[in-house]
């Protein structure tokens, strides 16, 4: 009957003392990390922070333009002339907001045609308003007093108005019935051409 070998206890003295420096020189078992895993996290963060700022970014940059058909945004101003005037209320059947600045030279080769216009219509109901963005005050008035212009004029230095219509390029022109925008002009107009005339004079 086959024995079992027992070892002496010199040799199984070696082994132990054989396992304990084995133990010692590599350590205690170590956790294994997971770069990979870390990597991933990091990756996930940074894409959602990007997405959070491009839909920031994408947030202030949005069209606030008012277009045809809307309300006209509310304003309430006193004129250099000394009038009331808001969207709805302004002493007439329509009111032409014009934005403007003096720096600005397509604003002032409209004016002359502007002041006829104004002539022409003023006495139909219509009430032209020239908003000014200058910020210089003496710039403004010298400008007033070298043009004569001879509609009614308002200094907005901040430009809140012009921003809550979504104007940031000069000039341009709403006109409004009703306290609605019927029309939107951008850039340099001919305000004694017909097709301007007969417009105006079919909202009356």
């Amino acid at each position: 009957m086959a024995r079992e070998e027992t070892l002496a206890p010199t040799q199984q003295g070696k082994i132990r003392r054989a396992a304990t420096a084995e133990h010692l020189e590599n350590g205690p078992a170590r956790t294994q990390t997971h770069p990979v895993s870390v990597n991933n996290l990091l990756r996930v963060a940074i894409s959602v922070a990007t997405l959070a700022f491009l839909g920031l970014v994408g947030w202030s940059l949005r069209d606030k333009s008012v277009r045809e058909g809307d309300l006209a945004p509310q304003f309430s101003v006193k004129t250099d002339q000394g009038r009331e005037a808001t969207p709805t209320n302004f002493g007439g059947k329509v009111l032409v907001l014009n934005f403007w600045a003096t720096w600005c030279p397509p604003c002032i080769a409209e004016t002359p045609s502007l002041n006829q216009f104004e002539r022409k219509f003023r006495d139909k109901g219509v009430v032209v308003l020239g908003v000014s963005v200058d910020k210089n005050p003496k710039k403004y008035r010298r400008f007033l007093e070298h043009f004569h212009l001879t509609f009614d004029t308002y200094r907005d230095p901040d430009a809140t108005i012009s921003a809550d219509y979504g104007t940031f390029q000069y000039p341009e022109t709403f006109v409004i019935k009703d306290g609605r925008i019927m029309r939107k002009y951008i850039s340099e107009q001919n305000w004694t051409s017909d097709d301007i005339g007969q417009y105006i004079q079919s909202l009356l």
